[in-house]
């Protein structure tokens, strides 16, 4: 899945034929390194997307704002300063790389006219946004880059704007048929490899497609190539990049059975075949949403969540040392019950022991068996038992006290995966509110003097099912009571994965006198996908009514027993199942 030079010359042909002659209404930077712009055209207003993550930087149009912290960071304040109701004059790419120059014209203090150029570069971890004067002097960006980090390039104020080239690679969009065939011959590698290789922009799922379109193996090595391959892949060549230039792009995301296997702005037509499938896009900008959308989210709430995982999972990896050594200290007492009986029975036929033996061979009176009794020659019978007897006691000792030991830390364990798998679900800022609460009364992060509590907005996930019944699934541990011992009542069903931490499912009976079978198997699956289960091909999962559910007391928060159930094996695919928007 390649953010390609291609694609972003799909990007760019979008913007120019929407945004090109429009306002900057508002500018917001919703994260530190994401800008949100809001362009006022005559024919309506769009938002446009620029994200400069090292692991996710993308540029799309979009439908959905973002709420922006109250005080904007320096780099916005600047930009409104700058740009606030500036006009947009063109939005540019380099040949094929991966940046866009978006030209704004403005008016300065003194109400002269002056042009300013935000790039957007979209290079993985050097992905970045930065604030060019006329003459490409760099007045900001949203990532500062020093000679100590870089020595290729300086990002900072006041030092010249310029793209660095650290790869020796031909523009695709000008390469001639004697300069392909050069540049692969040149290369002694797979064929799809050296075209990749060798071209400015195109991405190895485009090299691969474009091998495909020339009937040519594209994992052979370009030795093989003869004449006839050479003119076929050129051919296929010379067709796409004038695809390119003529702006005729066909936006797809190729899928295998339900799930996403690669995106192009060209079609994909190697996937077209047996039972891989293509689903077309009226921009690139949608098929972007659509495909990044969910892994963006994914993506910045991990990284907001970094501190409390590092926390759960330092405080996991501690108790489940202690369990592995607790468990050890416990197989270690599996004789004590033997040291008894050979107590028992030396006391019994001591007196058939001759001094100085080394054994005593008996008859277990518990099983009928001969027993053969190793013994101290040093000790008589009686004191050889007594032995015994205090090996058992300090055993037993320790048995029963690991025993009790080793289910606090069993359910610390448990409550721990709970935990994160409550953190795997969170999707916004505020559903990790109620996990840091639950990590700070579990005494895992220290409660602040005179810090306030933040006040809780997260919401379990609302569903409606296909026969519309009301499906709730817990978010974190505080949820899953809330929806099990207040939301629900009796009669209420209630779902949740076998033996794996996961979400309490609660499906809202009503008035209905039952649940349709479709119901069960749509509430059995959210609790599958809410589940650490999730990527399993088949998760077992209980579910009973709601009255037949009970909390112990002092137990953990979303822990709960139940002594009567039913259970289905079912899979974790959620897709069709209505979720409530509020």
């Amino acid at each position: 899945m390649a953010f390609d030079g291609v694609t972003i010359a799909s990007v760019v042909s979008e913007l120019n034929n929407k945004l090109i002659g429009g306002r900057l209404y508002k500018i917001a930077q919703p994260e530190e390194d994401e800008l949100l712009l809001t362009i006022k055209q005559p024919t309506g207003q769009y938002r446009l997307l620029l994200s400069a993550n090292a692991s996710l930087p993308l540029i799309y149009l979009t439908e959905t704002n973002k709420p922006s912290p109250l005080t904007a960071p320096n780099f916005c304040m600047l930009l409104r300063k700058h740009l606030q109701n500036g006009r947009i004059t063109g939005i540019t790419q380099p040949g094929l790389e991966r940046i866009v120059h978006i030209g704004v014209e403005h008016l300065d203090e003194m109400g002269d006219l002056c042009h300013k150029t935000l790039v957007i570069e979209i290079m993985g971890k050097h992905s970045n946004i930065i604030f060019c004067n006329e003459n490409d002097i760099i007045i900001d960006s949203i990532k500062h880059v020093s000679a100590a980090v870089s020595s290729v390039r300086e990002v900072l104020p006041g030092k010249p704007y310029f793209v660095a080239q650290t790869q020796d690679k031909l523009d695709a969009l000008t390469t001639d048929e004697a300069a392909f065939r050069q540049s692969l011959e040149t290369k002694p590698q797979p064929i799809y490899k050296a075209i990749y290789g060798s071209f400015t922009g195109i991405s190895p799922v485009l090299a691969q497609e474009l091998c495909h379109r020339a009937g040519v193996d594209g994992d052979m090595p370009t030795a093989g190539l003869d004449e006839n391959g050479y003119k076929r892949l050129n051919k296929a060549f010379q067709e796409m990049t004038a695809t390119i230039r003529q702006e005729h792009f066909e936006p797809n995301i190729a899928y295998n059975g339900s799930q996403p296997v690669e995106f192009a702005a060209l079609p994909l037509t190697m996937y077209t075949e047996g039972a891989d499938s293509c689903k077309s896009f009226d921009s690139m900008s949608a098929l972007l949403e659509s495909y990044y959308a969910e892994k963006n989210t994914i993506t910045r709430i991990r990284q907001k969540s970094a501190d409390l995982r590092r926390i759960v999972q330092t405080a996991l990896e501690r108790n489940v040392k202690k369990y592995d050594l607790q468990m050890r200290q416990i197989q270690d007492t599996e004789k004590r019950e033997t040291y008894r009986i050979y107590g028992e029975l030396l006391n019994t036929y001591g007196y058939s022991c001759a001094p100085g033996a080394k054994s005593l061979e008996a008859v277990n009176y518990y099983n009928n068996e001969a027993v053969k009794i190793p013994l101290d020659p040093t000790l008589t019978a009686t004191e050889n038992a007594k032995k015994y007897f205090d090996k058992y006691g300090k055993m037993k000792r320790t048995y029963e006290a690991l025993s009790e030991l080793t289910e606090e830390v069993k359910a610390e364990i448990d409550h721990l995966e709970s935990i994160s798998a409550s953190l795997d679900i969170a999707l916004k800022e505020e559903d990790l509110v109620e996990i840091k609460d639950e990590l700070t009364e579990s005494g895992y992060i220290r409660r602040k003097g005179g810090s306030k509590k933040q006040k809780v907005t997260s919401k379990p996930f609302h569903y409606i099912s296909s026969d519309g019944f009301h499906m709730y699934v817990g978010k974190n541990n505080y949820q899953n009571d809330q929806l099990t011992f207040q939301l629900a009542t009796g009669n209420d069903w209630w779902f949740h994965a076998k033996h794996m931490p996961g979400s309490h499912v609660i499906v809202k009976l009503g008035n209905a006198p039952e649940l349709p079978d479709r119901t069960f198997e749509e509430a059995a699956r959210l609790a599958a996908y809410y589940s650490k289960g999730r990527d399993q091909e088949k998760v077992e999962i209980d579910y009973v009514q709601k009255k037949h559910v009970k909390k112990p007391g002092g137990a953990k928060p979303g822990f709960v027993v139940y002594y009567t159930n039913f259970s289905m094996a079912i899979d974790s695919n959620i897709e069709g199942i209505q979720l409530v928007t509020e």
